[in-house]
């Protein structure tokens, strides 16, 4: 095999070229179970063979939701594509009445689950979808386990029909809808074909760094979002073990005993670790507290290509000896580069990390696009701190007049499944409107400024893009989520999640009377005045009409099972005004 040009193809690719012994380890039962490249072919072929005799047809839909990332996904997917089929990932958070809609809307036929939690959800909703059957990975009592198919396609007879449908397979083809969580209303269904996907991948792995075969990866984002499982295809090309992470809850233990060279990462993952790294440090005494703040403050001011001189460089490399070796040591002690995508990555962060000696490649993409458009790569200067590097190859960005993204390439979708119209609303000629705001520098590299609908105009005439507000005052520990407000009204404000956890360690060191429950934070006087010196020193770097003249803190986690964010941590903004719409009424009405 020498050309990939379908999503099977990696897989084959892989077992021609590398062969691997641990191709997939998932961890059951406290034990890292490895899968070889052979057994991940064969077992695919053996769900292939059994979809077959099952009845599945060219272009039927089959669902998968997994609350965790797993072996059985990947044969899952590869078994479900070369039978002409399509895979249809779900989102394991969304509602089940979301589930009903994205299973009628793909009229999926088979529907395979991770777990009794997702299965809960399904069976709720079954009986008013095309669904024959759900299948398990985890065994449960009441329901069939995926490992029948093993069973149904243990017999090879029909390995030709097989290999029939899978010569069938045309690049054109389409592979997966992936339904957007959308920040508003029901989820659309992206369209996205074998050659979407398969150059996508292709052109990204010039992007990353030295994944030889033998390298380690680690896998936590979720799988059914096209950003990681491009980056799966992309490992099963580079001949990489990929470890599936447990959980967020356990990524700390996993990374640890795993040490990865390489993981994909968002934002909130590394603030978060950041947050737990600078606990500790303020946990810590004397003379070694002070070497620990001096390298925090050395690495915000790390720039790429040793720009800072030899005077810095001196000094980072004694940072790195005495303390940013433990925060190595604290991620594995292997790990190298960790590729940022989803959301807005604060610069700061990008800095620290990457003075740390792990750098933070930002890339930009949508679903839409398959989604890489462009990322940052250390080598050969393509990597500018507060950008999201220069465009992949073969794909072009142009900047439109009012400033919006738009794309042109082999990675832009079929389009929205069951929806034309919606689909020539974001299409000019074969450039894809993006809806985010930004801009190309001098050197070719793009910058991310804002979202085109978020931007809003106040009352008194005047422009606010919220983003810009929002991700610098993210920057402040004592802030979790925050967002801006203000359309049509006489200035921007903000709804604000305080960082509980912070600030309750906050209220310890300062020893100040405050109640420590939700409610009695949010409420605090003590606690909104030190609020208000965050937003003070936001407003310094902005002009006055958009500054933040009020806010208020909201006494509850925003969250995907609360409704205010979706499946990929963005902002809900309607539903959130919605539930908060008492404190907005408060901000302008009081």
């Amino acid at each position: 095999m020498t050309e990939i040009t379908r999503l099977f193809d990696f897989a084959y690719y892989q077992l021609d070229k590398h062969n691997l012994d641990a191709a997939f380890v998932t961890k059951k039962d406290g034990k890292w179970i490895e899968t070889s490249s052979r057994e991940y072919i064969d077992k695919a072929n053996a769900v292939s063979r059994a979809l077959l005799k099952m009845g599945v047809q060219k272009n039927d839909k089959i669902a998968v939701i997994s609350s965790t990332n797993r072996t059985e996904w990947n044969i899952m997917d590869i078994g479900i594509l070369q039978v002409g089929a399509q895979n249809i990932p779900i989102y394991p958070t969304i509602s089940a009445e979301d589930y009903e809609y994205v299973l009628n809307h793909s009229e999926s036929i088979y529907c395979f689950v991770s777990d009794s939690e997702v299965l809960e959800k399904v069976n709720k909703v079954k009986a008013n979808t095309q669904l024959k059957e759900v299948y398990s990975f985890d065994k449960i009592e009441g329901c069939k386990h995926y490992s029948e198919l093993f069973e149904i396609g243990k017999e090879e007879s029909n390995q030709k029909e097989v290999e029939a449908r899978k010569a069938e397979v045309r690049p054109e083809d389409l592979a997966t809808i992936i339904y957007t969580s959308g920040t508003t209303g029901r989820p659309k269904g992206v369209m996205l074909s074998h050659h979407n996907i398969t150059k996508n991948a292709l052109d990204s792995i010039k992007r990353l760094p030295d994944i030889s075969p033998g390298t380690t990866v680690l896998s936590f984002l979720p799988i059914c979002h096209i950003f990681e499982r491009v980056l799966i295809y992309v490992y099963q090309y580079a001949g990489t073990t990929i470890y599936y992470a447990e959980s967020i809850e356990k990524i700390g233990e996993n990374i640890r005993e795993v040490k990865p060279k390489l993981m994909s990462v968002v934002p909130r993952l590394l603030e978060k670790l950041f947050d737990k790294i600078f606990a500790k440090g303020e946990e810590l005494g004397g003379i070694k507290k002070m070497l620990f703040y001096w390298a925090v403050r050395l690495g915000e001011k790390w720039e790429p290509y040793e720009q800072n001189g030899w005077w810095y460089g001196y000094r980072l490399n004694i940072a790195r000896k005495l303390i940013f070796s433990k925060w190595q040591a604290a991620l594995g002690g292997n790990l190298k580069t960790m590729v940022s995508g989803s959301a807005a990555l604060q610069p700061r962060l990008s800095r620290i990390f990457s003075a740390a000696g792990i750098q933070v490649m930002e890339g930009y993409g949508l679903t839409e696009t398959s989604p890489v458009v462009s990322v940052g790569m250390y080598k050969d200067g393509f990597y500018k701190v507060g950008t999201v590097g220069r465009p992949i190859d073969d794909i072009e960005v142009k900047i439109a007049d009012d400033g919006e993204i738009l794309i042109k390439g082999p990675n832009v979708m079929m389009g929205y499944y069951k929806d034309p119209d919606l689909t020539a609303e974001v299409m000019s000629g074969e450039y894809f409107h993006t809806g985010d705001k930004g801009m190309i520098d001098e050197d070719g590299f793009l910058k991310i400024t804002g979202r085109k609908k978020e931007m809003f105009k106040t009352s008194g005439g005047k422009y606010v893009i919220p983003t810009l507000l929002e991700n610098e005052l993210k920057q402040s520990r004592f802030i979790e989520q925050i967002m801006v407000v203000g359309e049509g009204e006489k200035m921007p404000a903000a709804l604000i999640q305080p960082n509980f956890d912070f600030v309750r360690d906050w209220i310890e060191r300062k020893e100040v009377n405050v109640g420590t429950s939700l409610e009695e934070i949010a409420n605090s006087e003590i606690i909104i005045a030190r609020f208000q010196k965050e937003i003070d020193k936001c407003n310094a770097k902005f002009g006055k009409w958009e500054q933040i003249k009020r806010f208020e803190l909201t006494p509850e986690i925003w969250s995907i099972d609360g409704g205010h964010l979706t499946p990929t941590m963005k902002m809900k903004r309607d539903k959130i005004k919605e539930k908060y719409l008492a404190l907005y009424e408060n901000i302008y009405r009081s």
